[in-house]
């Protein structure tokens, strides 16, 4: 739940006996944020794909085209399949990187860091399990013959569960809470979570809608329905996700920075706000699809048109859907980069400000984290009644909109399709 933000005193304790240099927030070495960033893509792909295929592209299909679900599963199933089997090399050349001594890469150590009694060890060999589980269940949906089947949603949903917790597990508590702190803890873990699961729903799902709007899967004659249909289906995904992304980002802003001047004075802040601005890039996108695309494609699906899929699709669904992937793809690469907290770089600054002796710089004193109050939790309420508020609003709303598209269509007469497939969804 967002918070509202609070303002740390400016004296410490500790700054009465502790001084330091001004502390060094580098943005850390690029190898390390390519590797974090192949493991996020792996299983935020994984959850968005099986999700796609669960929830919006499987049901489109069986109700506009129910020829085309074997084929729609089964290549959303065996690009989930392979994500899934390439996060496990990519957890673990992750763990290897974080226990090499010399800057390498040790595999050895980070294979026998797996379930090894520590906290740490059992999170690390649930993200590589579950990628496993969740893989070999969307296995057999690879196949045409049994993509089709009673066992589809079934395995697609255990396959999802799979990935849920997989994705989870690197952000679960790595340590038994404090007494007393076990609320502030789930309730992080959760915000975490919806943020997560989010964004793997949001742009694995497109990633998903962009290997669909290759030839060959659907018949020529069915696009439109099932485009129409799948769209919209997908859009109640990508509300929801950007609702969650949107509240838990909130809540992770109130509790890493202490106002909107800490963006531009601080490494993490400044790298968060890289983060809020493609998240806004990626928001027009949608928007974009949202009231513009979609009401054009339901007015081609009102008025029977035939026009080739190039010129009625994939002219204008697919571009727009590549530059939200290309642009998720760079959100998810700039994230690693946020480390520690806004908050505490500040505060050091001001520590070492006022200082004439040096410490070493983990040695530096940190604040404690904020705590909620009464007015936290009343702000925090209405936030996500307004964003909730917002996102039910914009998907009726575009409803609408494509319902007068659909009538205006219905009630005009008919015109002669342009052969040379010139007309787009531009002049519609």
């Amino acid at each position: 739940m967002p918070l509202p933000l609070m303002t740390p005193a400016l004296t410490h304790p500790a700054l009465s006996h502790t001084a330091a240099a001004a502390p060094s927030t580098p943005l850390g070495p690029f190898g390390d944020s390519a590797v974090a960033w192949t493991t996020w893509v792996t299983l935020m792909g994984f959850v968005g794909l099986a999700a796609l295929a669960l929830l919006a592209a499987g049901p489109a299909a069986a109700r506009t085209a129910p020829g085309a679900l074997d084929a729609v599963t089964a290549r959303l199933s065996r690009a989930a399949l392979v994500v899934g089997l390439l996060a496990v090399p990519a957890v673990l050349t992750e763990l290897a990187q974080a226990a090499s001594k010399t800057g390498g890469y040790d595999y050895a150590a980070a294979w026998n860091s797996l379930y090894d009694g520590s906290n740490d060890g059992r999170l690390s060999g649930l993200e590589i399990t579950f990628s496993l589980v969740g893989a070999a269940l969307v296995a057999p949906l690879t196949a045409r013959s049994l993509a089709a089947g009673r066992a589809r949603r079934w395995l697609l949903g255990t396959g999802l569960a799979a990935g849920v917790i997989a994705l989870g597990s690197t952000r679960f508590p790595d340590a038994v809470p404090a007494a007393g702190n076990w609320g502030r803890t789930v309730f992080s873990t959760l915000m975490w979570m919806l943020h997560l699961v989010g964004g793997g729903v949001w742009l694995g799902g497109l990633a998903g809608l962009l290997l669909l709007a290759a030839p060959g899967v659907l018949p020529a004659g069915e696009r439109a329905a099932f485009w129409s249909v799948a769209i919209r289906r997908f859009s109640v995904c990508a509300m929801g996700s950007v609702a969650a992304i949107t509240l838990s980002g909130l809540f992770l802003y109130w509790e890493h920075v202490d106002g909107p001047t800490q963006l531009l004075t601080t490494m993490y802040g400044r790298v968060l706000g890289v983060k809020i601005l493609i998240f806004g890039a990626l928001l027009l996108l949608g928007v974009f699809n949202q009231f513009w695309l979609h009401p054009r494609i339901e007015a081609l699906r009102a008025g029977g048109d035939q026009r080739p899929p190039a010129t009625m699709l994939l002219r204008r669904f697919p571009a727009v859907v590549a530059a939200e992937v290309v642009l998720g793809m760079a959100l998810l690469f700039v994230a690693p980069f946020l480390h520690g907290s806004a908050r505490n770089q500040a505060y050091q600054a001001r520590v070492a400000e006022h200082s004439a002796v040096a410490v070493p710089a983990k040695e530096l004193p940190k604040l404690k984290p904020k705590q909620a109050t009464d007015s936290t939790w009343v702000w925090g309420t209405l936030e996500t009644l307004a964003v909730v508020a917002l996102m039910g609003g914009g998907y009726r709303c575009s409803g609408r909109l494509a319902a007068r598209r659909r009538a205006a269509v219905a009630g005009a007469p008919s015109e002669p399709v342009p052969a040379s497939g010139s007309g787009d969804l531009v002049g519609i």
